[in-house]
């Protein structure tokens, strides 16, 4: 069944590529007067005849992209919508051909869809990226030979110079292309019994460890707690509202709440600090402390 569709839509795409090869090409007059009735008369049927007049500049661009591996039925849809988008903005008043316009939109379109498709993981956001994603494989070839192997470091630098992006950058992206997504679930071995998910390792902490963590901070804040009652009331209320809140408050509004000048609110603020580490320090030393409890 998979090969019976696979024939129908080759079938699909050579009838389509006949057919827009075989269009009559326009003239300037012509495709200047179609691209007016379209704009000031919303005339469809002048919009239908600049589209099929100009697919096959859709399929000249799409077949360029063939190696990246994606379907040319899809890589041609993709052109027809840049031509599509092309036809709606185009401005016949402005001395330029559809034709030149209208080969960005599709170039534009078809390059966005590689960019999607070719993997799950982001490829190229930036214009440089981009760039170097549909160009590296060229500028391999001409550097060093399509031999398929790994670039050497001279031939990094001058793709790098070429398209003025760090040679940090080449790299990653000669990684990216050269490999392809794998399905966690593809089987491994000769059995095939263990799939590759089974073989990663996972870096979250145990239930062990989960355990320990809450029981520390469960610890810590007791400590806390106990020692903040060995300061005075003044000084709880610094240390509160100085390090225990999201946003703490200056020295200068608590010197003024305070009724003492902010250096003497600063000098408070350390003594307590110090206070409040030596506490810290002899609960953490001290396994005992581990059952302490906050008095009441």
């Amino acid at each position: 069944m998979a090969h019976l569709d696979d024939d129908a839509t080759q079938r699909a795409n050579l009838t389509f590529i006949r057919r827009a090869m075989s269009a009559p090409i326009l003239s300037r007059d012509n495709e200047q007067d179609l691209a007016r009735r379209w704009r000031d008369r919303g005339d469809e049927r002048a919009l239908h005849d600049l589209i099929n007049a100009y697919e096959r500049l859709v399929v000249s661009i799409a077949t360029k992209f063939r190696n990246y591996g994606l379907p040319l039925g899809d890589l041609i849809q993709e052109g027809n919508i840049g031509l599509l988008q092309a036809a709606n903005r185009f401005d016949p008043d402005r001395e330029v051909r559809f034709s030149t316009y209208a080969a960005w939109w599709i170039r534009a379109a078809v390059q966005d869809f590689v960019l999607r498709n070719w993997s799950i993981v982001r490829t190229g956001t930036t214009a440089a990226q981009k760039s170097l994603f549909f160009n590296l494989r060229r500028l391999r070839a001409r550097i060093e030979g399509d031999n398929g192997a790994t670039m050497t470091d001279a031939g990094r630098h001058r793709v790098a110079t070429e398209l003025r992006v760090p040679v940090g950058e080449v790299e990653a992206m000669e990684m990216r292309i050269s490999g392809h997504d794998q399905s966690l679930n593809a089987p491994v071995g000769q059995e095939g019994e263990t799939e590759m998910q089974h073989l990663l390792a996972d870096n979250r902490p145990s239930p062990e460890d989960v355990v320990i963590g809450l029981r520390d901070a469960e610890s810590r804040s007791r400590w806390l707690n106990a020692a903040l009652t060995q300061l005075s009331e003044r000084e709880r209320r610094i240390i509160r509202e100085r390090r225990l809140t999201e946003r703490g408050v200056t020295l200068e509004h608590l010197g003024n709440a305070l009724g003492v000048s902010k250096e003497r609110v600063r000098q408070l603020e350390n003594r307590a600090l110090c206070k409040l580490r030596n506490a810290l320090e002899q609960h953490a030393a001290d396994p005992r402390d581990l059952l302490f409890e906050v008095p009441a």
